[in-house]
């Protein structure tokens, strides 16, 4: 297996892009294939995986990841992309951290990739529509635009520190875990 940086890099990388599903379910995939297609960073892709790398994906991903951006401007569109969001970002967050695990043995990754990237991605997810939910009912939905704007924006800047710093990435997704966790304990106290 290498090193112990060997191990803990992809890691690192599945589990930064995974939580940058929780912000956009398409962007991080789109990145990653369009990164590994141009061979661009130091990891590359999973065995079974370089389809993700191939120009057919890249375009799916690069026309997905444009309509959902722009759909999240759309008043009613965000609420209902917001109840689809958590399902499909927590299968994109498995799916993008499982590609990156290069060299892990398949049981660990697949481990890997359905609890730390699924599980990271969903609550991600949960905790932007939870954002969502708060910005519609405190400015009858005049600061979602702000918010998508938001998330779409940390969803570009994630990704890619998750491909080119992937340490600082997960500590950065670490906080962000503590955070929301926080916010979601208040919550239930109250």
């Amino acid at each position: 297996m290498g090193t112990v940086l060997d191990v803990v890099w992809p890691i690192a990388l599945g589990v930064g892009l995974a939580a940058a599903c929780g912000l956009r379910v398409f962007l991080p995939l789109f990145f990653t294939s369009v990164l590994a297609h141009f061979n661009v960073g130091d990891v590359g892709l999973r065995e079974g995986f370089g389809w993700l790398a191939e120009w057919p994906a890249l375009l799916a991903l690069g026309v997905a990841t444009v309509a959902e951006a722009a759909a999240y401007y759309i008043p009613v569109m965000d609420h209902a992309l917001d109840v689809i969001a958590v399902p499909l970002s927590t299968v994109a967050g498995t799916l993008v951290a499982m590609s990156t695990f290069v060299d892990l043995p398949p049981a660990l990754s697949w481990g890997l990739a359905l609890v730390a990237g699924g599980g990271v991605a969903g609550l991600v997810s949960a905790g932007t529509a939870a954002a969502r939910l708060g910005s519609s009912l405190k400015t009858a939905g005049l600061g979602n635009p702000v918010v998508a704007t938001a998330e779409t924006g940390g969803a570009i800047g994630l990704s890619l520190l998750a491909w080119f710093i992937p340490l600082l990435a997960l500590v950065l997704v670490l906080i962000l875990l503590v955070a929301v966790l926080r916010r979601v304990t208040r919550r239930a106290r109250s």
